[in-house]
């Protein structure tokens, strides 16, 4: 049987009833009367407890369960909400000899994003190198090589600009309820196999800013298994080499010692769009390519058909369009493998 909470409403006259039953010829529905008053302030405290009982009937199973229970939940079958991540990099400061750089040193990125010096240095030879990190944690503080970042207190000896010579580990924010509920119900559904191909996979969701992965048993052979992923939440979402590092680190912990893994980052094969569309107005046009930019975020996988009536779909779904013509492609995709189909120039005519 299904539990119905019932209505604040319902709860007053719940107790107006109860207390009329019990007083003989008293009137709790007399407005402004004590009565009326102990039924109401009793319908509200037990409100709040209802509303307490369906919060907690949520959190009971791990597919309605968000926050902290859903983690409690996932914490039980061995998987962890993935932190944020800080992104570090590496830069170059120029001043007088001997001038120390004290760790905690704190620089700007021309639009405010905060980075911090994570060890002391010293100049020498007229410069320094200087580990950093993002005060901020995610894909928004990344760095590249030829940034300029500006030291946010003066240092006599030290030049103000820094700039930035090597990228590090890329940030990633803290992992969503949705993700974790994702790889947690695909831990329930499909237990490990003691190196399958969903294991490889799941170890490499659970590394640090990677959303999505692919998996290539023989990729290379006998004896060899092919590991691709790409990181959402980036701009773009095409890991670098620290980043393909750090998951090949994480797998060989983790693969069984008779398994040669490779991981890999795919390589965009753009697939040019034209179109003809009713009405060709600006809103139109950008409703258009939000939607054909999410469609290939959640169908687009290396050496993946692309399907031609799929992409005619996902126009068809624009707010606002009224009716098209897709010019091109005039036939399905299919990247070679290793390669990930990707939202190429979308012209309007």
């Amino acid at each position: 049987m299904p539990f119905n909470r019932p209505t604040l409403s319902e709860l007053i006259d719940r107790n107006r009833g109860d207390i009329d039953t019990r007083l003989p010829g008293a009137d709790s529905a007399l407005r402004h009367s004590v009565l009326d008053v102990l039924a109401r302030m009793h319908g509200g405290a037990m409100s709040g407890v209802y509303g307490y009982l369906d919060f907690l009937a949520q959190q009971i199973l791990p597919d309605t369960a968000d926050g902290e229970f859903l983690a409690r939940h996932a914490s039980n079958w061995g998987i962890r909400r993935k932190a944020a991540i800080a992104a570090t990099a590496t830069a170059n400061a120029t001043g007088v000899n001997g001038t120390a750089i004290a760790a905690g040193t704190q620089a700007l990125r021309v639009d405010g994003q905060a980075y911090r010096v994570t060890e002391t240095a010293v100049i020498t030879d007229g410069a320094a190198t200087l580990s950093i990190e993002a005060i901020e944690a995610g894909p928004v503080a990344d760095l590249t090589i030829g940034t300029v970042l500006t030291l946010s207190s003066t240092i006599v000896g030290v030049n103000a600009s820094i700039a930035v010579s090597a990228a590090g580990t890329s940030g990633a924010i803290e992992e969503d309820d949705a993700s974790l509920l994702a790889r947690l119900l695909d831990r329930i559904r499909t237990p490990p196999r003691g190196g399958s191909s969903n294991d490889y996979r799941a170890w490499a969701l659970a590394q640090p800013g990677v959303t999505r992965s692919w998996v290539y048993p023989g990729w290379m052979g006998i004896g060899t298994v092919g590991v691709a992923f790409v990181m959402d939440q980036r701009e773009d979402i095409i890991p670098l080499e620290a980043d393909i590092e750090a998951v090949q680190a994480a797998l060989d912990v983790l693969r069984p010692v008779t398994a040669d893994v490779v991981v890999f980052a795919p390589t965009p094969d753009p697939l040019d769009i034209v179109l003809r569309v009713v009405p060709n107005t600006a809103a139109v046009r950008d409703a258009i390519l939000a939607e054909l930019a999410d469609f290939f975020a959640r169908e687009a996988e290396p050496g993946g058909t692309i399907y031609r009536s799929r992409l005619s779909e996902t126009v068809s779904l624009a707010a606002g369009e009224f009716s098209h013509s897709l010019e091109l492609p005039d036939n399905d995709f299919t990247p070679e493998p290793g390669y990930i189909a990707s939202l190429g120039a979308v012209t309007f005519i």
